[in-house]
């Protein structure tokens, strides 16, 4: 069983930067995939980000070129970058490495 903990969340302007951080521990043999993805009030979960084991990442639409994300395989540790954020991205960030997931990090863009 995966254990994973995010961090990083917060308060921020549109337009601002934030990053958010997820640890996996326990019972893992480097996760091949990991990943974020997020839930805004009355919408439904959905993919932002992953990334294997040997780099590859995958971005949604939305958040193409604004939003980075990264690994530390050494440190089973993932990390996304966002940035030029709008009050859109406000939602609860949560990690992914299937079948695991995080309790999810509040990310909040307003004025």
């Amino acid at each position: 069983q995966v254990q994973l903990v995010e961090s990083g969340g917060g308060l921020v302007q549109p337009g601002g930067s934030l990053r958010l951080s997820c640890v996996a521990s326990g019972s893992i043999f480097r996760p091949y995939v990991m990943g974020w993805y997020r839930q805004a009030p009355g919408l439904v979960r959905e993919f932002v980000a992953a990334i294997t084991s040997t780099g590859i990442t995958n971005y949604a639409d939305s958040v193409q070129g604004r939003f980075t994300i990264s690994r530390d395989n050494a440190k089973n540790t993932v990390l996304m970058q966002l940035n030029i954020l709008k009050p859109d991205d406000t939602a609860v960030y949560y990690c992914n490495s299937d079948p695991s997931w995080g309790q999810g990090t509040q990310v909040t863009v307003s004025s």
